[in-house]
C-alpha cells in the first residue's frame, strides 16, 4: 500500500512537510497545496518557496495545480519541470465556494464538456499528470460521465474523494461511486476520504481489496503518526509530537513576519492537532485565545505536561 499526504491549504506547506518527514517518516508522497496560474505568469513568493528543490530535499513531492485554463496549466507545469518535477496533479476536488464560483476545483466538474476539452489540451504535456477529483458538483450521477472522460486519458492515477462538492466534508463518503471507479477505471485509482484511524483503513481495505493507494488528509494532520500506525510501526507519542511542533513553530518564526501571523498559522494547525489529546478542549481554547508567542508557548507546554494522548480508536 502506498500512502499519500493530501494537500491542505495553509497547513501542509514545505515547513510542515519537512517536519513531518523528519519525525514521522511513513508517507510515500506529499502533494503541495494548489498553485493557481496567474495572468502575469509568475509564481508568488509563497508558491516558489513551496516548490523549491532545496525546500523539499529527500521528500517525494508532487505539485498540485488548480485552474480551468489549459494555457495556464501548461505554463505552470513547464515551469515546474524546470525545477526538476516530473509529475503534476490537477485539483478537481476543492469544494470552496469562492473556488467553485470561478469553475475551478470541483466547480469544473459541472461543465464536463469543457473539462474534456481542457484535458485534451494538457495531455500534450511531456510530464506525468494525475487528477484529484470529487464525484460531481451537485449529484453522484455526474460521476458516470466524469469517468468516461477520465478513461480517455493516460492518467498517472486518479485520486477520488467520493463526495460531491455540495457535501464539503459532511455526510459519508459515497463508496458506491468509488466502487464504480474501481470497476471501470482504466487508470490506477487512489482512495481519499475520512480515514481517521487504522480501523477506518482496515474497513476500506476489506471492502476494496484491489486498491493499493490511499491519500490521508485531515486524519493525518490530527494524528501525524496515522500512516505509521496503519503500517504497524507504533503509536503517536508526546515527545516526537512536541519536537515536531517545535520545528514547525521555529520554521514559521524564521520565515513569517510578525508574531500575529505566526500564531495564526499555529492555531490553524491546532484546530486539528488538539483532537490527539484526551480532554483537550479547554486547553485548546487557551491556545486559540493566546495573543502573543509567550502566552502561546505557555499554553502548549501546559498541554503537553498535563494531558495524555488519545488511543487511536478515540479519534473523531
Amino acid at each position: 500500500m502506498k500512502f499519500y499526504f493530501a494537500p491542505m491549504e495553509g497547513i501542509t506547506g514545505y515547513i510542515y512537510r519537512n517536519a513531518h518527514h523528519k519525525f514521522f517518516d511513513n508517507v510515500d508522497v506529499y502533494y503541495t497545496p494548489f498553485i493557481v496560474p496567474t495572468q502575469n505568469r509568475k509564481f508568488t513568493s509563497r508558491e516558489k518557496n513551496d516548490i523549491l528543490p532545496e525546500h523539499n530535499e529527500g521528500i517525494r513531492t508532487i505539485p498540485q495545480i488548480m485552474t480551468n485554463q489549459w494555457e495556464g496549466f501548461l505554463w505552470t507545469a513547464q515551469e515546474l519541470k524546470k525545477y526538476g518535477y516530473q509529475e503534476v496533479n490537477l485539483n478537481l476536488g476543492c469544494p470552496s465556494r469562492t473556488v467553485v464560483s470561478k469553475q475551478r476545483g470541483s466547480g469544473f466538474l459541472a461543465v464536463p464538456d469543457q473539462l474534456d476539452q481542457f484535458l485534451d489540451r494538457i495531455f500534450s504535456l511531456d510530464m506525468k499528470i494525475s487528477i484529484k477529483t470529487r464525484i460531481g458538483k451537485d449529484s453522484p450521477d455526474e460521476f458516470y460521465r466524469l469517468m468516461e472522460i477520465y478513461n480517455q486519458y493516460p492518467l498517472e492515477e486518479l485520486i477520488i474523494h467520493p463526495r460531491i462538492q455540495k457535501d464539503f466534508y459532511r455526510n459519508t463518503p459515497n463508496w458506491d461511486s468509488f466502487k464504480l471507479a474501481v470497476s471501470v477505471s482504466k487508470n490506477p485509482v487512489c482512495y481519499n476520504g475520512d480515514i481517521f484511524t487504522p480501523k477506518d483503513y482496515e474497513r476500506l481495505k476489506q471492502t476494496f481489496q484491489s486498491v493499493e493507494r490511499v491519500m490521508l488528509g485531515r486524519g493525518l494532520v490530527a494524528n501525524p503518526m496515522l500512516a505509521g500506525e496503519i503500517q504497524g510501526k507504533g503509536r503517536l507519542k508526546k515527545e516526537p509530537l512536541k519536537e515536531f511542533h517545535d520545528q514547525i513553530l521555529s520554521g514559521y518564526q524564521e520565515t513569517i513576519s510578525g508574531d500575529r501571523n505566526v500564531l495564526f498559522k499555529m492555531k490553524e494547525l491546532w484546530a486539528y492537532l488538539i483532537s490527539s489529546f484526551e480532554n483537550g478542549e479547554k486547553q485548546g481554547k487557551k491556545i486559540q485565545k493566546s495573543q502573543n508567542i509567550m502566552d502561546y508557548m505557555s499554553a502548549v507546554e501546559e498541554l503537553f505536561r498535563n494531558l495524555e494522548l488519545k488511543t487511536t480508536s478515540d479519534f473523531y
